[in-house]
């Protein structure tokens, strides 16, 4: 089994069953058969940032239309021209819609694998209503095979909605981060709402409203719908369980819990302030409290507004508009069909192999956390000094379940590796038994196993690597 010719990240699994349209916002339903679990993963297969198996495969980028916000957050301070952040509201220049769509039939053409263009930014996309829709209305033209999606704060969802129904955009994420206006005032110092700014609670209280009404409206529309969510230690990190039922109440498809990225040198309010983010076990805890009421996205990498490539990855700056208006568009629909049907054999490959593995399996036993160093297609496939993260599965002796990642440093720097960026990556993934990669060198497996992480060289599929170690595991560890 080998993978096919670019490979990319992203993760699916089981999902709730959207709730039928009813058309109370004025929108028909795309289709007047009832909406299953079935049709709903149809809808997701390709999309790397709704799909947790998709984001192993696909790809997605951003293009960044929409400077203008219509809300202050403070978690977020909107960086331009600024290529060595990888977070939220940050990009390295401003596109006109004209622009972007040519940055998109380049990049189609580039990366056959991207499959979602989405608007996320800098702003907020409603509130830059005709920088956004024409870009997209440019992409739907000329890229049919794209798929559309728009993320939002929310608060001028209601008055747009229908036009995103007109333009087939079919996967829209919110940011809400509290259903409750006094949380909320902790979070948002103002909201500019119909010419007019609001502070405190009040403001807080009309994007909730704003978001709930929005939320519904997309249910009523068919348009699935994913909410964000950003985790503030001692503000709404408890809240987010009742937000989470919420969200579920009004019809969201998945979950997308955050953890606070703060600190000083961004010069967000929260980070100039000392607040804290979560740690990996905190935010696991939470996310583990909340999936039994719905499906959890637990593969974010809360992207720039301008990245490029797979989740986990970023090539923006292989694509600078310096560079690619200089490029003409490669888009060639049937290529791309071919590189997605190559992707989709590979994929039915690695299902096969998984369940050949699942004949095999034990019982179910304690649960382990087991590191991955992995460059995309569910298979171990990256040296352990090149990772610029570690992908993080829970494994029982039946499965290996994704349950988030932990980004690091690069061990090996022209060659070498530096003791103090070691140090980081031991700790970064210090609860975990065991680190699965294609190489690791023999200083560093020392130092792991003498942090009690058992180094594994393979290569092999995750699914496969991690039970084989966990076998190792047991056998080792005797209950």
């Amino acid at each position: 089994m080998s993978p096919p010719t670019s490979s990319l990240a992203v993760a699916s699994s089981t999902a709730p069953t959207q709730p039928k349209a009813t058309g109370n916002c004025g929108c028909s339903s795309s289709s007047s058969a009832p909406v299953t679990e079935e049709s709903v993963l149809a809808r997701i297969a390709k999309h790397p940032c709704y799909s947790e198996e998709a984001h192993h495969h696909y790809a997605r980028m951003h293009v960044a239309v929409a400077p203008a916000c219509n809300i202050q957050c403070n978690y977020c301070n909107r960086k331009y021209d600024c290529a060595n952040e990888s977070r939220p509201g940050v990009v390295s220049e401003l596109l006109t819609p004209e622009e972007a769509a040519h940055k998109v039939l380049v990049i189609a053409g580039k990366i056959p694998q991207m499959t979602v263009l989405g608007i996320a930014g800098p702003g907020d996309p409603l509130a830059n209503p005709e920088k956004t829709f024409r870009t997209f209305e440019l992409i739907a033209q000329q890229a049919p095979d794209i798929k559309l999606c728009l993320s939002t704060n929310g608060l001028m969802l209601p008055d747009y909605v229908d036009r995103i129904k007109q333009l087939n955009i079919d996967h829209v994420t919110i940011t809400i981060n509290m259903v409750d206006p006094e949380i909320g005032a902790k979070i948002y110092p103002w909201v500019h709402y119909r010419r007019r700014r609001y502070r405190g609670i009040e403001g807080a209280r009309i994007l909730h409203e704003r978001q709930m009404e929005g939320l519904q409206a997309l249910t009523e529309a068919d348009i699935l719908c994913k909410v964000n969510s950003v985790m503030i230690p001692g503000i709404n990190d408890h809240h987010l369980e009742e937000v989470n039922r919420v969200i579920r109440s009004k019809g969201a498809f998945i979950h997308n819990i955050m953890p606070l990225i703060s600190a000083p040198e961004h010069g967000t309010h929260f980070g100039l302030t000392g607040q804290r983010g979560p740690t990996p076990k905190e935010l696991k805890a939470l996310q583990d409290n909340c999936s039994g009421n719905m499906k959890m996205m637990r593969h974010c990498r809360q992207c720039r507004a301008d990245a490029v490539g797979l989740l986990g990855e970023d090539r923006s700056q292989e694509f600078t508009k310096d560079k690619f208006l200089e490029m003409a568009p490669e888009y060639d629909l049937e290529q791309r069909q071919e590189v997605h049907a190559g992707i989709e054999k590979f994929k039915a490959e690695l299902k096969a192999a998984k369940e050949k593995t699942a004949t095999q399996k034990q019982k179910r036993g304690p649960k382990i956390l087991v590191a991955v160093a992995t460059k995309g297609s569910g298979i171990v496939n990256q040296h352990f000094g090149h990772a610029k993260e570690f992908q993080i599965f829970e494994v029982d002796g039946v499965e290996a379940k994704f349950v988030g990642h932990r980004k690091v440093d690069h061990y090996c720097q022209s060659g070498y590796g530096e003791e103090a960026t070691l140090d980081n990556i031991i700790q970064a993934i210090a609860d975990c038994q065991g680190v699965l990669a294609s190489k690791i060198g023999s200083c560093p497996q020392q130092q792991l196993r003498d942090a009690g992480i058992e180094p594994i060289e393979t290569y092999d599929t995750i699914d496969k690597a991690a039970l084989s170690f966990y076998e190792q595991y047991l056998q080792n560890n005797p209950r």
